[in-house]
């Protein structure tokens, strides 16, 4: 693979992990408070906030159908690391 595409990708990796992060803060203050925080923030657009919420979603369906390939784009070798080993 071309390292420019594996730029791009790597680029697209993090724009999926940061909408996926603000999705997760949006939700946990919604569960917590009660406060929509992508509304306030969006003001009353309600079909941009629907449009954020989708690419949320894409965003997390993403992440879980590339795991493997992100992990190898960003040379991550599962959860514990390469020299780590899980307690016995």
């Amino acid at each position: 693979m071309a390292a420019k595409q594996i730029s791009f990708m790597k680029v697209l990796d993090m724009a999926a992990a940061v909408l996926v992060f603000m999705g997760g803060i949006s939700w946990a203050l919604m569960g917590l408070f009660e406060f929509n925080l992508i509304a306030w923030v969006l003001g009353s657009m309600p079909a941009l906030t629907r449009t954020f919420y989708v690419l949320v979603g894409i965003a997390a369906l993403y992440d879980f159908a590339m795991w493997e390939a992100i992990q190898k784009r960003w040379e991550c070798s599962g959860f514990y690391g390469r020299a780590e080993t899980p307690a016995s």
